[in-house]
Protein backbone atom coordinates (compact mmCIF):
# COMPACT_ATOMS: atom_id res chain seq x y z
CA UNK A 1 0.00 0.00 0.00
CA UNK A 2 1.62 3.18 -1.24
CA UNK A 3 2.10 6.20 1.56
CA UNK A 4 -0.34 8.45 -0.21
CA UNK A 5 -3.42 5.85 -0.05
CA UNK A 6 -2.20 5.07 3.66
CA UNK A 7 -2.75 8.92 4.13
CA UNK A 8 -6.34 8.79 1.99
CA UNK A 9 -7.57 6.08 4.66
CA UNK A 10 -6.23 7.89 7.89
CA UNK A 11 -8.61 10.44 9.07
CA UNK A 12 -7.19 14.14 8.79
CA UNK A 13 -5.29 14.40 12.45
CA UNK A 14 -2.46 16.43 13.80
CA UNK A 15 -0.69 14.68 16.93
CA UNK A 16 2.25 16.77 16.73
CA UNK A 17 -0.40 20.14 17.66
CA UNK A 18 -2.53 18.45 19.63
CA UNK A 19 0.42 17.70 22.45
CA UNK A 20 1.55 21.07 22.04
CA UNK A 21 -1.92 22.52 23.05
CA UNK A 22 -1.87 20.18 25.85
CA UNK A 23 1.53 21.12 26.93
CA UNK A 24 0.77 24.81 26.86
CA UNK A 25 -2.29 24.12 28.54
CA UNK A 26 0.11 22.62 31.29
CA UNK A 27 2.76 25.68 31.04
CA UNK A 28 0.09 28.49 31.46
CA UNK A 29 -3.69 28.32 33.26
CA UNK A 30 -4.27 31.33 30.94
CA UNK A 31 -3.95 29.42 28.07
CA UNK A 32 -7.54 27.66 28.76
CA UNK A 33 -9.59 30.79 28.22
CA UNK A 34 -8.00 31.17 24.33
CA UNK A 35 -8.37 27.17 23.78
CA UNK A 36 -12.12 26.80 24.74
CA UNK A 37 -12.88 29.38 21.85
CA UNK A 38 -12.16 26.34 19.38
CA UNK A 39 -12.28 23.10 20.93
CA UNK A 40 -13.99 20.60 22.86
CA UNK A 41 -12.97 17.22 23.71
CA UNK A 42 -14.15 15.81 20.72
CA UNK A 43 -12.14 17.80 18.52
CA UNK A 44 -9.11 15.87 19.57
CA UNK A 45 -7.99 12.73 17.62
CA UNK A 46 -6.19 10.75 19.71
CA UNK A 47 -8.31 9.07 22.73
CA UNK A 48 -5.48 10.09 25.43
CA UNK A 49 -5.56 13.70 24.43
CA UNK A 50 -9.25 13.72 24.64
CA UNK A 51 -9.27 12.28 27.88
CA UNK A 52 -6.64 14.98 29.11
CA UNK A 53 -8.38 17.37 27.86
CA UNK A 54 -11.49 17.00 29.64
CA UNK A 55 -9.71 16.36 32.71
CA UNK A 56 -8.47 19.47 32.21
CA UNK A 57 -11.79 21.20 31.99
CA UNK A 58 -12.79 19.25 35.08
CA UNK A 59 -9.79 20.82 36.96
CA UNK A 60 -10.92 23.86 35.58
CA UNK A 61 -14.12 23.64 36.57
CA UNK A 62 -13.73 22.88 40.14
CA UNK A 63 -11.14 25.85 40.29
CA UNK A 64 -8.06 23.95 41.08
CA UNK A 65 -4.56 24.85 39.61
CA UNK A 66 -3.31 23.14 36.05
CA UNK A 67 -0.41 21.29 36.23
CA UNK A 68 1.67 18.36 35.68
CA UNK A 69 0.61 16.67 39.25
CA UNK A 70 -2.76 17.99 39.45
CA UNK A 71 -3.61 16.50 36.06
CA UNK A 72 -2.08 13.28 36.94
CA UNK A 73 -3.97 13.07 39.76
CA UNK A 74 -6.86 13.80 38.17
CA UNK A 75 -6.57 11.57 35.64
CA UNK A 76 -5.81 9.03 38.10
CA UNK A 77 -8.70 9.43 40.05
CA UNK A 78 -11.00 9.21 37.14
CA UNK A 79 -9.05 5.58 36.18
CA UNK A 80 -8.13 6.95 33.07
CA UNK A 81 -4.47 7.80 33.53
CA UNK A 82 -2.86 4.17 32.50
CA UNK A 83 -5.13 4.66 29.62
CA UNK A 84 -3.93 7.93 28.72
CA UNK A 85 -0.42 6.36 28.63
CA UNK A 86 0.86 6.76 32.18
CA UNK A 87 2.57 9.92 33.98
CA UNK A 88 5.21 9.49 31.34
CA UNK A 89 3.22 10.56 28.62
CA UNK A 90 1.77 13.61 30.46
CA UNK A 91 4.92 14.17 31.95
CA UNK A 92 6.03 14.14 28.29
CA UNK A 93 3.86 16.77 26.97
CA UNK A 94 5.29 19.64 28.43
CA UNK A 95 8.46 18.99 26.18
CA UNK A 96 6.91 19.21 23.08
CA UNK A 97 6.24 23.07 23.48
CA UNK A 98 8.68 25.27 25.04
CA UNK A 99 6.28 28.09 25.25
CA UNK A 100 2.33 28.29 25.51
CA UNK A 101 2.56 32.23 23.30
CA UNK A 102 1.61 30.26 20.37
CA UNK A 103 -1.34 28.20 22.28
CA UNK A 104 -4.22 29.57 19.54
CA UNK A 105 -1.84 28.31 16.56
CA UNK A 106 -1.77 24.91 17.80
CA UNK A 107 -5.61 25.06 19.09
CA UNK A 108 -6.32 26.25 15.16
CA UNK A 109 -4.35 23.70 13.48
CA UNK A 110 -6.29 21.14 16.01
CA UNK A 111 -9.58 22.54 15.24
CA UNK A 112 -9.35 22.36 11.63
CA UNK A 113 -8.11 18.73 11.43
CA UNK A 114 -11.62 17.88 13.58
CA UNK A 115 -13.30 19.40 10.82
CA UNK A 116 -12.12 17.84 8.13
CA UNK A 117 -13.03 14.76 9.88
CA UNK A 118 -16.73 16.09 10.32
CA UNK A 119 -16.80 17.03 6.89
CA UNK A 120 -15.67 13.43 5.86
CA UNK A 121 -18.56 11.88 8.16
CA UNK A 122 -21.07 14.30 6.77
CA UNK A 123 -20.24 13.34 3.16
CA UNK A 124 -20.31 9.56 3.72
CA UNK A 125 -23.45 10.27 5.47
CA UNK A 126 -25.13 12.20 2.59
CA UNK A 127 -23.45 9.42 0.08
CA UNK A 128 -25.23 6.46 1.90
CA UNK A 129 -28.39 8.34 1.79
CA UNK A 130 -28.52 9.38 -1.71
CA UNK A 131 -28.00 5.75 -2.32
CA UNK A 132 -31.50 5.65 -0.15
CA UNK A 133 -34.44 5.43 -2.91
CA UNK A 134 -36.75 5.70 -0.27
CA UNK A 135 -35.17 9.06 0.96
CA UNK A 136 -36.77 12.36 -1.45
CA UNK A 137 -34.21 14.44 -2.86
CA UNK A 138 -35.40 17.70 -1.42
CA UNK A 139 -34.90 16.25 2.26
CA UNK A 140 -31.43 14.71 1.43
CA UNK A 141 -29.81 18.68 0.31
CA UNK A 142 -32.04 20.25 3.13
CA UNK A 143 -30.29 17.71 5.81
CA UNK A 144 -26.85 18.18 3.84
CA UNK A 145 -27.29 22.45 4.43
CA UNK A 146 -28.49 21.98 8.04
CA UNK A 147 -24.82 19.80 8.86
CA UNK A 148 -22.73 21.55 6.46
CA UNK A 149 -24.50 25.48 8.64
CA UNK A 150 -23.31 23.37 11.90
CA UNK A 151 -19.91 23.08 11.14
CA UNK A 152 -20.06 26.78 9.56
CA UNK A 153 -21.44 27.91 13.17
CA UNK A 154 -18.47 25.99 15.16
CA UNK A 155 -16.15 28.36 13.27
CA UNK A 156 -17.43 31.52 14.32
CA UNK A 157 -15.57 32.92 17.58
CA UNK A 158 -16.97 35.78 19.57
CA UNK A 159 -14.60 38.00 21.86
CA UNK A 160 -14.81 40.64 23.85
CA UNK A 161 -14.34 44.20 23.06
CA UNK A 162 -13.01 47.38 25.14
CA UNK A 163 -15.34 50.10 25.83
CA UNK A 164 -12.26 52.29 24.00
CA UNK A 165 -13.14 50.04 20.82
CA UNK A 166 -17.18 50.62 21.72
CA UNK A 167 -17.62 53.92 22.37
CA UNK A 168 -15.55 55.14 18.94
CA UNK A 169 -18.17 53.21 17.42
CA UNK A 170 -21.16 54.35 19.15
CA UNK A 171 -20.14 57.89 18.64
CA UNK A 172 -19.49 57.65 14.57
CA UNK A 173 -23.28 55.67 14.74
CA UNK A 174 -24.55 58.60 16.21
CA UNK A 175 -22.40 61.40 14.17
CA UNK A 176 -24.16 59.21 11.42
CA UNK A 177 -27.70 59.59 12.50
CA UNK A 178 -26.82 63.50 12.86
CA UNK A 179 -26.21 64.20 9.26
CA UNK A 180 -28.21 61.92 7.88
CA UNK A 181 -31.37 63.58 9.98
CA UNK A 182 -33.15 60.07 10.15
CA UNK A 183 -35.81 59.81 11.89
CA UNK A 184 -35.90 56.17 13.90
CA UNK A 185 -32.68 54.39 14.17
CA UNK A 186 -34.14 51.08 13.01
CA UNK A 187 -37.13 50.11 10.33
CA UNK A 188 -39.96 52.07 10.21
CA UNK A 189 -43.24 49.69 10.79
CA UNK A 190 -45.16 52.33 8.77
CA UNK A 191 -46.99 53.06 12.11
CA UNK A 192 -46.04 56.57 13.20
CA UNK A 193 -46.93 56.30 16.88
CA UNK A 194 -45.29 52.37 17.33
CA UNK A 195 -41.99 54.28 15.60
CA UNK A 196 -41.89 56.87 18.00
CA UNK A 197 -42.02 54.40 20.98
CA UNK A 198 -39.50 52.18 19.64
CA UNK A 199 -37.61 54.12 17.34
CA UNK A 200 -38.11 51.42 14.29
CA UNK A 201 -37.39 47.94 14.70
CA UNK A 202 -33.47 47.54 15.53
CA UNK A 203 -30.90 44.96 14.93
CA UNK A 204 -30.78 42.09 16.51
CA UNK A 205 -33.82 42.61 18.08
CA UNK A 206 -36.41 39.46 18.91
CA UNK A 207 -39.58 40.84 18.55
CA UNK A 208 -43.42 38.94 19.76
CA UNK A 209 -46.47 40.02 18.32
CA UNK A 210 -49.07 38.17 20.26
CA UNK A 211 -52.88 38.30 20.47
CA UNK A 212 -55.80 35.69 20.91
CA UNK A 213 -56.97 33.94 17.21
CA UNK A 214 -58.61 36.24 14.54
CA UNK A 215 -57.89 39.52 15.83
CA UNK A 216 -55.36 40.46 12.96
CA UNK A 217 -52.01 39.13 13.76
CA UNK A 218 -51.38 37.97 10.38
CA UNK A 219 -52.64 40.98 9.04
CA UNK A 220 -50.37 43.71 11.03
CA UNK A 221 -47.22 41.72 10.13
CA UNK A 222 -48.97 41.37 6.56
CA UNK A 223 -49.28 45.03 7.10
CA UNK A 224 -45.80 46.11 8.72
CA UNK A 225 -44.02 43.69 5.97
CA UNK A 226 -46.06 45.82 3.10
CA UNK A 227 -44.69 49.26 4.15
CA UNK A 228 -41.18 48.31 4.56
CA UNK A 229 -40.89 46.20 1.44
CA UNK A 230 -43.58 47.88 -1.13
CA UNK A 231 -43.41 51.75 0.13
CA UNK A 232 -39.51 51.45 1.65
CA UNK A 233 -38.28 49.13 -0.98
CA UNK A 234 -36.26 47.40 2.49
CA UNK A 235 -35.77 43.59 1.68
CA UNK A 236 -38.49 41.67 3.91
CA UNK A 237 -38.17 38.01 4.19
CA UNK A 238 -41.42 36.69 5.41
CA UNK A 239 -41.95 32.81 7.00
CA UNK A 240 -45.80 32.08 6.41
CA UNK A 241 -45.82 28.98 8.08
CA UNK A 242 -49.69 28.93 8.80
CA UNK A 243 -50.84 29.82 4.85
CA UNK A 244 -50.08 29.43 1.75
CA UNK A 245 -48.25 32.00 -0.43
CA UNK A 246 -50.59 32.86 -3.10
CA UNK A 247 -52.83 33.17 0.02
CA UNK A 248 -50.38 35.88 1.70
CA UNK A 249 -49.96 37.55 -1.65
CA UNK A 250 -54.22 37.92 -1.84
CA UNK A 251 -54.15 39.29 1.24
CA UNK A 252 -51.39 42.05 0.23
CA UNK A 253 -52.83 42.27 -3.36
CA UNK A 254 -56.24 43.04 -1.07
CA UNK A 255 -54.25 45.49 0.58
CA UNK A 256 -52.51 47.41 -1.30
CA UNK A 257 -55.61 47.85 -4.00
CA UNK A 258 -57.67 48.20 -1.01
CA UNK A 259 -60.02 45.57 -3.18
CA UNK A 260 -62.71 44.38 -0.69
CA UNK A 261 -61.22 40.89 -0.07
CA UNK A 262 -64.33 38.61 -0.35
CA UNK A 263 -64.74 40.25 -4.13
CA UNK A 264 -61.07 39.44 -4.57
CA UNK A 265 -61.66 35.85 -3.49
CA UNK A 266 -65.08 35.31 -5.47
CA UNK A 267 -63.99 37.11 -8.57
CA UNK A 268 -66.44 39.34 -8.18
CA UNK A 269 -65.12 41.96 -9.84
CA UNK A 270 -65.89 45.58 -11.77
CA UNK A 271 -63.61 47.34 -14.03
CA UNK A 272 -62.36 49.82 -11.55
CA UNK A 273 -61.19 47.32 -9.35
CA UNK A 274 -59.11 45.53 -12.08
CA UNK A 275 -57.43 49.34 -12.75
CA UNK A 276 -56.53 49.54 -8.99
CA UNK A 277 -55.33 45.47 -9.01
CA UNK A 278 -53.10 46.29 -11.63
CA UNK A 279 -51.66 49.40 -9.94
CA UNK A 280 -51.15 47.17 -6.51
CA UNK A 281 -49.52 44.57 -8.48
CA UNK A 282 -46.85 46.75 -10.35
CA UNK A 283 -45.86 48.05 -6.99
CA UNK A 284 -45.90 44.76 -5.37
CA UNK A 285 -43.45 43.30 -8.59
CA UNK A 286 -41.26 45.74 -7.44
CA UNK A 287 -41.05 45.10 -4.42
CA UNK A 288 -37.83 42.88 -2.27
CA UNK A 289 -40.61 40.44 -0.26
CA UNK A 290 -39.50 36.67 0.05
CA UNK A 291 -41.99 34.77 1.09
CA UNK A 292 -41.46 30.71 2.16
CA UNK A 293 -44.53 28.97 2.63
CA UNK A 294 -42.86 25.70 3.86
CA UNK A 295 -45.35 23.70 6.24
CA UNK A 296 -44.40 22.34 9.24
CA UNK A 297 -40.80 23.60 8.97
CA UNK A 298 -38.05 22.49 11.03
CA UNK A 299 -36.50 24.77 13.24
CA UNK A 300 -32.92 24.47 11.53
CA UNK A 301 -34.17 24.54 8.24
CA UNK A 302 -35.72 28.17 9.31
CA UNK A 303 -32.54 29.43 10.71
CA UNK A 304 -30.69 27.85 7.15
CA UNK A 305 -33.28 29.15 5.11
CA UNK A 306 -32.46 32.58 6.85
CA UNK A 307 -29.37 32.86 6.69
CA UNK A 308 -29.53 32.36 2.89
CA UNK A 309 -31.98 35.21 2.65
CA UNK A 310 -29.76 37.57 4.49
CA UNK A 311 -26.50 36.83 2.08
CA UNK A 312 -28.53 36.16 -0.92
CA UNK A 313 -30.98 38.92 -0.97
CA UNK A 314 -29.70 40.96 1.63
CA UNK A 315 -32.83 40.65 3.74
CA UNK A 316 -32.78 43.48 6.47
CA UNK A 317 -35.78 41.92 8.59
CA UNK A 318 -37.52 38.72 8.99
CA UNK A 319 -41.44 37.77 9.68
CA UNK A 320 -42.53 34.38 10.98
CA UNK A 321 -45.70 33.15 11.17
CA UNK A 322 -46.08 31.94 13.73
CA UNK A 323 -43.79 30.41 16.41
CA UNK A 324 -46.01 27.85 17.28
CA UNK A 325 -45.74 26.01 13.98
CA UNK A 326 -42.02 25.79 13.86
CA UNK A 327 -41.28 21.79 14.63
CA UNK A 328 -38.56 21.69 17.09
CA UNK A 329 -35.26 19.61 15.72
CA UNK A 330 -35.90 16.35 18.05
CA UNK A 331 -39.52 16.10 19.53
CA UNK A 332 -38.89 12.50 21.64
CA UNK A 333 -40.48 12.77 24.86
CA UNK A 334 -39.48 16.74 25.39
CA UNK A 335 -42.12 18.53 26.87
CA UNK A 336 -43.98 20.84 24.63
CA UNK A 337 -42.94 24.37 27.06
CA UNK A 338 -38.72 23.24 26.78
CA UNK A 339 -39.76 22.89 22.76
CA UNK A 340 -40.85 26.35 22.13
CA UNK A 341 -38.23 27.63 24.89
CA UNK A 342 -35.66 26.02 22.64
CA UNK A 343 -37.23 27.78 19.76
CA UNK A 344 -37.10 30.80 21.17
CA UNK A 345 -33.42 31.48 22.53
CA UNK A 346 -32.81 30.10 18.83
CA UNK A 347 -34.69 32.47 17.29
CA UNK A 348 -32.83 35.27 19.41
CA UNK A 349 -29.64 33.90 18.47
CA UNK A 350 -30.41 34.22 15.49
CA UNK A 351 -31.28 37.68 15.27
CA UNK A 352 -27.86 38.54 16.88
CA UNK A 353 -26.26 36.46 14.41
CA UNK A 354 -27.49 38.00 11.78
CA UNK A 355 -27.70 41.21 12.78
CA UNK A 356 -31.56 41.96 11.99
CA UNK A 357 -34.71 42.20 13.79
CA UNK A 358 -36.79 39.02 13.90
CA UNK A 359 -40.49 39.57 14.28
CA UNK A 360 -42.63 36.34 15.45
CA UNK A 361 -46.50 36.40 15.86
CA UNK A 362 -47.37 33.75 19.12
CA UNK A 363 -50.89 33.05 20.64
CA UNK A 364 -52.03 34.32 23.51
CA UNK A 365 -53.91 32.29 26.16
CA UNK A 366 -57.72 31.79 26.60
CA UNK A 367 -57.53 33.77 29.85
CA UNK A 368 -56.77 36.99 28.18
CA UNK A 369 -60.77 37.00 26.58
CA UNK A 370 -62.39 40.17 27.82
CA UNK A 371 -59.06 42.17 29.23
CA UNK A 372 -56.04 43.25 27.57
CA UNK A 373 -53.14 40.85 27.12
CA UNK A 374 -50.06 40.55 29.40
CA UNK A 375 -47.37 38.84 29.12
CA UNK A 376 -48.32 35.88 31.32
CA UNK A 377 -50.78 35.09 28.94
CA UNK A 378 -47.95 33.86 26.22
CA UNK A 379 -49.17 30.50 25.12
CA UNK A 380 -46.51 27.50 26.00
CA UNK A 381 -43.72 28.68 27.36
CA UNK A 382 -42.64 31.61 29.72
CA UNK A 383 -39.33 31.48 27.87
CA UNK A 384 -40.79 33.60 25.02
CA UNK A 385 -41.55 36.92 27.26
CA UNK A 386 -37.71 35.94 28.76
CA UNK A 387 -36.14 36.03 25.67
CA UNK A 388 -38.01 38.94 23.54
CA UNK A 389 -36.72 42.09 23.20
CA UNK A 390 -39.79 43.55 22.50
CA UNK A 391 -43.55 42.21 23.18
CA UNK A 392 -46.42 43.65 21.40
CA UNK A 393 -49.79 42.88 21.83
CA UNK A 394 -53.05 43.45 19.75
CA UNK A 395 -56.28 44.01 21.95
CA UNK A 396 -59.80 44.73 20.67
CA UNK A 397 -63.32 44.94 22.07
CA UNK A 398 -65.96 43.26 20.32
CA UNK A 399 -68.94 41.85 19.89
CA UNK A 400 -68.95 40.69 16.89
CA UNK A 401 -66.23 39.88 13.96
CA UNK A 402 -66.20 43.65 12.84
CA UNK A 403 -68.28 46.48 14.01
CA UNK A 404 -70.97 47.32 11.83
CA UNK A 405 -72.52 50.49 10.75
CA UNK A 406 -75.61 51.29 8.87
CA UNK A 407 -75.01 47.96 7.43
CA UNK A 408 -71.66 48.27 6.29
CA UNK A 409 -68.34 47.50 8.03
CA UNK A 410 -65.66 50.25 9.47
CA UNK A 411 -62.61 50.51 10.82
CA UNK A 412 -61.93 48.80 13.86
CA UNK A 413 -60.25 50.91 16.58
CA UNK A 414 -57.76 48.49 17.61
CA UNK A 415 -55.30 48.43 20.67
CA UNK A 416 -51.67 47.97 20.16
CA UNK A 417 -49.63 47.34 23.41
CA UNK A 418 -46.06 47.23 23.78
CA UNK A 419 -45.63 45.77 26.71
CA UNK A 420 -42.17 45.55 27.08
CA UNK A 421 -38.75 46.99 25.61
CA UNK A 422 -35.82 46.01 27.06
CA UNK A 423 -34.63 49.63 25.39
CA UNK A 424 -37.37 51.99 25.33
CA UNK A 425 -40.79 52.88 27.17
CA UNK A 426 -43.76 50.58 26.97
CA UNK A 427 -47.29 52.08 26.84
CA UNK A 428 -50.41 51.66 24.86
CA UNK A 429 -51.67 53.41 21.44
CA UNK A 430 -54.09 53.25 18.75
CA UNK A 431 -54.07 51.55 15.56
CA UNK A 432 -56.90 51.19 12.59
CA UNK A 433 -57.97 47.53 11.51
CA UNK A 434 -59.57 47.87 8.15
CA UNK A 435 -61.51 44.17 7.87
CA UNK A 436 -62.84 44.85 4.22
CA UNK A 437 -58.79 44.95 3.00
CA UNK A 438 -57.55 43.08 5.77
CA UNK A 439 -55.05 45.82 6.91
CA UNK A 440 -54.19 47.79 9.61
CA UNK A 441 -53.56 51.44 9.53
CA UNK A 442 -52.09 54.36 11.36
CA UNK A 443 -55.17 55.59 13.44
CA UNK A 444 -56.92 58.93 13.14
CA UNK A 445 -59.71 60.79 14.39
CA UNK A 446 -60.90 60.41 10.84
CA UNK A 447 -61.20 56.48 11.67
CA UNK A 448 -64.49 54.74 11.42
Amino acid sequence: MTSSSLKDRVPPHNEEAEAATLGALLLSSDALAVVLKFLRPDDFYRTANKKIFQSIINLFTKGEVIDLITLTEELRRDGELEACGGPAYVSSLTSSVPTSANVEYYARIVQGASIRRELLRIASEIVATAHDDTAESRVIIEEAERKIFEITDRQQVTSFKSARALISQTIEAIERLYHTKESYTGIPTGFPDLDNMTSGFQKSEFIVIGARPSVGKTALAVSMAANMSVHQKIPVGFFTLEMSDMALMQRLVASEARIDTTRLRTGILNPADFHKLTEAAARIYEAPLFIDDTPNMKLLDLRAQARRMKMQEQVQIIFIDYIGLIDPESRGNTPRHEQVAEISRSLKALARELEMPIVTLSQVGRQSEGKAPSLADLRESGSIEQDADVVIFLHRLRKGEHDVEDGERTDVETDLVVAKQRNGPVGALKIAFLPQYTKFEPFSSDSG
